[in-house]
């Protein structure tokens, strides 16, 4: 007996945390705080679904309660035979029509909506100079770090996505390896990214993400893509579009940031330097196009918020990470930096050059 009572304590307790925690969840990544007007509306039908189907929970539950209260053994006897409705036209109709009016309701909405977000047709619309008349971004997925070019503005980005709120911002996906998926929770659903062909969809940005606690939306890979798959991650910056200009234009200097102080010239030469030779894989000035490096582009390197996609950012983690990027993202295409350095492991001076002069690439002021 104190068994059976343990484990209905432990049933109602779970059954708490679970109602209590749904509720949980952070404006920069929860699905449930919609901060764009595709997130609204893809939100606005889960509460319709959800609807629905709690509907049919308790109209069934109810029924169930009653067949079991009222027509019990021991209230109706062993001999009692209920009525028999076999054949009824009105229950058949009842029973058919109830289902089919509640798809209808849910099919309607959704049918629309699936249509509607998946309508890029006003994105190559130009403008009278000629320019496009929306901004448009080519997402480039790589094992495990994100790319964004902007081809109309001639500038290419890593890791961090910058956007303008309040209008539509299209992208093009596609894959430089396998399969992953592009997703920014709070901002809309996921989308398949593909090596064999482009996906395009739209977002809107509503809410300037330096309102939010860490400054950033996030955004993730949401296709098992490796061992590294959940450190595959992104953020996103959304300011005003004045901002997003100012922003546009620092990028396009072809000349990467002026480093400062002795020791961050030191990086710098160790960086361009023929043993370590980053600079081979990794650009240091934004102006550009796309799937040219191998390696994230580190123009705004000091500008983002974590080293990797998810370590904070600070030296010590980026010394780390140079060292030995195996430790902290299995399966990534960073060699050690041992293996590039005719089999030396780097001195700690070497490393805090390098994190000194990487730390200082930023275009923001």
């Amino acid at each position: 007996m104190m068994k059976g009572i343990k484990k209905w304590r432990l049933f109602a307790l779970m059954a708490t945390l679970l109602v209590f925690l749904a509720g949980c969840g952070r404006e920069e990544i929860s699905t449930l705080i919609p901060a764009g007007e595709v997130a609204q509306d893809q939100f606005n039908l889960l509460i319709l679904s959800s609807i629905i189907m709690l509907f049919v929970i308790i109209v069934v539950s109810i029924i169930f309660v009653l067949a079991i209260v009222k027509f019990r053994r021991s209230k109706m006897g062993e001999d009692m035979i209920p009525e028999q409705v076999e054949g009824s036209a009105r229950l058949e109709f009842l029973w058919t029509a109830v289902p089919i009016v509640l798809l209808l309701i849910l099919a309607v909405p959704t049918v629309y909506s699936t249509f509607d977000l998946a309508d890029v047709s006003t994105m190559d619309v130009q403008a009278e100079d000629g320019t496009s008349s929306n901004l448009t971004v080519n997402v480039t997925a790589k094992l495990y770090w994100w790319e964004f070019e902007y081809p109309e503005q001639g500038i290419v980005t890593s890791q961090e996505l910058v956007v303008p709120t309040d209008e539509r911002v299209y992208f093009n996906l596609i894959s430089a390896d396998i399969k992953h998926s592009f997703w920014i929770p709070s901002i809309g659903g996921k989308l398949d990214v593909n090596p064999e062909n482009v996906n395009t969809f739209y977002l809107t940005f509503d809410q300037q993400s330096s309102e939010l606690e860490d400054g950033v939306f996030y955004g993730k890979c949401a296709e098992l893509c490796g061992p590294s798959h959940a450190l595959m991650d992104f953020k996103v910056k959304s300011v005003d579009r004045e901002e997003f200009d100012q922003w546009v234009t620092a990028m396009q200097s072809e000349e990467p940031a002026a480093v400062e102080g002795d020791l961050a010239l030191q990086g710098e030469e160790l960086f361009g330097a023929d043993g370590l030779s980053c600079i081979a894989c990794h650009a240091t000035s934004g102006v550009g196009e796309g799937n040219i490096m191998q390696g994230p582009n580190m123009a705004t390197f000091g500008d983002r918020n974590r080293v990797a996609g998810y370590l904070e950012h600070n030296e010590e983690n980026l010394k780390n990470w140079i060292a030995d990027p195996q430790e902290y993202k299995p399966g990534n295409l960073m060699p050690a930096a041992a293996s590039l350095n005719n089999g030396e492991e780097l001195t700690e001076q070497e490393l805090d050059a390098l994190a000194a002069y990487l730390m200082g690439l930023t275009v923001e002021e």
